[in-house]
């Protein structure tokens, strides 16, 4: 399979029912952990992307694969303390759309340092975060939602 033309442009108000269906299949849930405690709460759901939208310190970006919306990325928090975060479609997994729309972002955002976090078994989500330059730089117990227990999980950081 050929890889995928991917790209980022911000998100549009016609894009969160896509992502509010990517965030209700449960196998990608369980692999990212750390998610809303009802991903089934639509009120819940779109006061958040109201919120995030509305944040001038946000950069959110809509994931496009061959031209269809297949996640978002963004950038959040402090400075010296921003972060990273991604969610890209369960049926997309393996074809380096994570990888590549992250690379994306950072481009886009220059400023570093930048964190991110993931589950330790999420070796997915690792490989992502080193390909893009991200190193482990310690390691926290957290509890996840998806999964109803605390899981271990990596802190990575970007310099330079």
């Amino acid at each position: 399979m050929a890889s995928p033309d991917v790209s980022l442009r911000p998100v549009h108000p016609s894009d969160l029912p896509v992502f509010f269906r990517h965030t209700n299949d449960p196998e990608s849930n369980r692999m990212a952990a750390f998610t809303a405690e009802d991903p089934a709460d639509r009120a819940r759901f779109d006061a958040h992307w109201e919120r995030i939208l509305a944040s001038p310190g946000i950069v959110s970006r809509t994931v496009l694969a061959d031209g269809d919306v297949v996640g978002h990325a963004a950038v959040y928090g402090e400075p010296d303390e921003r972060e990273v975060t991604y969610f890209i479609d369960r049926s997309h997994w393996g074809r380096g759309i994570a990888t590549a729309a992250l690379r994306g972002l950072l481009a886009e955002v220059p400023e570093r340092p930048l964190h991110a976090r993931t589950a330790a078994d999420n070796t997915g989500s690792v490989r992502v975060l080193e390909k893009c330059g991200f190193e482990i730089v310690g390691k926290d117990r957290s509890f996840a939602n998806a999964r109803g227990t605390e899981i271990d999980e990596l802190v990575l950081r970007l310099d330079g």
